[in-house]
């Protein structure tokens, strides 16, 4: 009846077609596999969408692993010292002769740890407060950085806010923060 291969391939468009005298051609279990098929694919197409997704949304987790909070720890542990104003505990989980860039204005200002612990280390009336939040950890073996934007807050108000970068090295089993580098600005959401 059909003069070669060429003419029912011709046909195979107009069999699949929505027309509803020819969608009657197919049979009903040939509906529910094609039913079932797009299900599928549709499935399958949201389940990949999301696990990228949520590949995108990993770095912007808090420290999750042990190791990512044994490396967060000193950090806190630093602006711990610098709310109470205490220099031995500012120095204390940074290693001696570290430095520290702070960048205003495009322009940078260096100092080592010791000069900013006396530094914020003085008494004095207003209540100092650094936070960060949504820090990206990496680590290879006993070298760890943390990228974290921060909050650094004057009597509760956000004084000027920016991004911290922390270099830090594990030593006698323990991570100790090797430099610091900051951006500072004024214009804070919500401030």
């Amino acid at each position: 009846m059909f003069p070669g291969p060429r003419a029912g391939a011709e046909l195979q468009p107009l069999i699949n077609s929505t027309d509803p005298w020819l969608f009657g051609l197919q049979s009903g279990a040939m509906r529910i596999f094609h039913r079932i098929s797009f299900h599928r694919v549709t499935l399958a197409l949201f389940l990949a969408g999301a696990t990228v997704a949520a590949g995108f949304l990993v770095p912007s987790l808090h420290a999750t692993t042990p190791e990512e909070q044994a490396v967060i720890a000193p950090i806190t542990a630093m602006f711990a010292g610098m709310t109470q104003r205490d220099a031995a505990a500012i120095k204390k989980p940074v290693l001696p002769g570290g430095t520290m860039v702070l960048m205003r204005d495009g322009k940078p200002t260096q100092m080592t740890f010791e000069a900013f612990a006396d530094l914020v280390g003085k008494p004095g009336k207003a209540h100092i407060e650094e936070r960060i939040h949504d820090p990206l950890v990496r680590i290879d073996n006993d070298l760890a950085v943390v990228w974290a934007p921060f909050e650094f807050l004057v009597d509760g108000k956000v004084d000027h806010c920016g991004t911290d970068l922390f270099n830090l090295v594990r030593t006698e089993g323990k991570w100790i923060i090797a430099s610091v580098a900051d951006t500072g600005r004024k214009d804070c959401p919500g401030k």
